[in-house]
């Protein structure tokens, strides 16, 4: 079943209940008026005729006369009046006396002065009543065949009227949500022509700030984010491709300038050098590209455990120092850490993945030094903001190379992007964004600053 059947038939199964409790409410209030009323009218013609008997002195017979006279034409009570030794003094029709006053009925009107009850659909009241000093006990019952007519007249109106706006009901549901779905079947009209080549398009915005306008809204942010997505995607692969057919390209021409003709030891030792180069950069690159999808993972799927930053540090710098002979790092503390600062060093983190940042930072320092020396600065600054640590962890990376150009400090950790200074050093423009992932991942941030000499890359955790 559709939603929009759906929505229908709830609004009128909903409203149908609605409308049944108010005619029940109507229904129960007519009747319970009805009752009241009647109980009012039968005590009223009680003590009348008890009134007109023994205080304005009305014969018996004249009234025993009327109300024969007058029961077959409209309602009329019948009355009994007893005195309070449960003895006879009036009856309207002896021959029919509907109501058997017991001494028991008797005796309990005596004590409670007013009693009302039904004998079948008759009601019966019976009460105590004062003139001069005599105490009289009187009955009065009648059938409301009047009340009873007007209620089973309400009822079949009732249930006549309630068809009719059922279906009007159903109808108005229909309307109701027809109008209501409407704009979700444009959006769904509108979603089903949005393919990967076309993530440009968007759905319709209602600016009606309910909703609708929101799903609407948070669809077209999530597009964009797709788009942004996919176009980063197809950037990134071209550049991939780009990377990789030059020096595949490189070893290619190599391997064929070789194969062409018999070469002498001088140029075929130069040219499995220019090889063996180019194949050392593809490993490189394989395994940055490696690392930069570990980085993108979703952090619930990496393992994180407690490490040591100086531990890390030192581990990044042996990594660096074993590779390249010629560079250097020196790792220095901006201030004391006393044993009970030692927690302050440790953090949860993946140590492979924050090891792999640190060696990117100082090698990049290394290799644009003109010594050839990256400075390593851990410090410990307090955070107010977090109750859990209280402090955060800075690591500063600092060359003395020519510095990056304002223009460019916000590109460099755009994947591949290689600056104006790409010629001081070889590269593939992976390292500084898989170490912004990186860093990231481990909820920290990475700035830089920079002049006409030397930079200085900071790491807070």
């Amino acid at each position: 079943m559709k939603l929009r059947m759906r929505i229908t038939l709830w609004f009128t199964c909903i409203t149908g209940i609605i409308l049944l409790i108010f005619a029940g409410s109507m229904y129960y209030s007519a009747s319970s008026t009805r009752e009241k009323e009647f109980f009012n009218y039968l005590q009223n013609e009680a003590i009348t005729k008890c009134n007109l008997l023994y205080s304005a002195g009305l014969e018996p017979t004249t009234l025993q006369k009327i109300y024969k006279s007058n029961r077959m034409l409209q309602i009329e009570a019948e009355v009994a009046v007893y005195d309070t030794s449960f003895s006879l003094l009036y009856h309207d029709d002896v021959n029919i006396d509907f109501v058997k006053e017991t001494p028991e009925l008797l005796k309990q009107i005596l004590i409670l002065g007013e009693v009302g009850f039904y004998q079948k659909d008759w009601q019966v009241i019976g009460l105590k009543h004062q003139i001069s000093d005599q105490t009289y006990l009187i009955t009065a019952a009648a059938y409301d065949r009047y009340g009873y007519a007007k209620l089973h007249s309400l009822l079949l109106t009732m249930i006549a009227l309630s068809i009719p706006a059922l279906v009007m009901i159903y109808i108005s549901g229909i309307f109701l949500s027809k109008k209501a779905l409407d704009p979700i079947k444009e959006i769904t009209r509108r979603a089903r022509r949005i393919t990967a080549t076309n993530l440009d398009l968007r759905l319709p915005d209602y600016h009606t700030r309910d909703e609708l306008s929101e799903l609407a809204q948070t669809f077209n942010e999530m597009l964009a984010r797709l788009e942004n997505s996919f176009e980063a995607q197809k950037a990134f692969v071209s550049n991939i491709a780009h990377e990789l057919r030059t020096p595949l390209t490189s070893i290619i021409a190599e391997l064929e300038y070789l194969l062409a003709k018999p070469r002498s030891p001088v140029e075929l030792h130069r040219s499995l050098q220019s090889a063996l180069t180019d194949a050392r950069r593809l490993s490189r690159m394989s395994s940055s590209l490696l690392d930069l999808a570990r980085a993108s993972y979703d952090p619930s799927k990496i393992a994180f455990k407690n490490v040591r930053i100086d531990e890390v540090l030192l581990d990044a710098r042996e990594l660096l120092l074993n590779a390249n002979a010629e560079y250097s790092v020196e790792i220095s503390y901006n201030q004391n850490f006393t044993t009970e600062m030692v927690d302050v060093l440790t953090c949860r983190a993946n140590e492979y993945l924050l090891k792999t940042a640190f060696l990117n930072l100082m090698e990049n320092s290394c290799k644009y030094s003109p010594d050839h020396t990256c400075i390593v600065r851990i410090s410990a600054e307090s955070n107010s903001a977090d109750k859990g640590t209280g402090h955060v962890l800075s690591i500063q990376f600092i060359d003395h190379g020519p510095g990056i150009p304002d223009d460019e400090v916000e590109k460099i950790f755009i994947p591949f992007y290689r600056g104006k200074n790409k010629h001081l050093s070889n590269g593939s423009g992976i390292g500084l964004s898989l170490t912004k992932k990186i860093v990231e991942l481990h909820k920290g941030t990475i700035s830089v600053e920079s002049g006409d000499q030397g930079s200085t890359f900071t790491v807070k955790i």
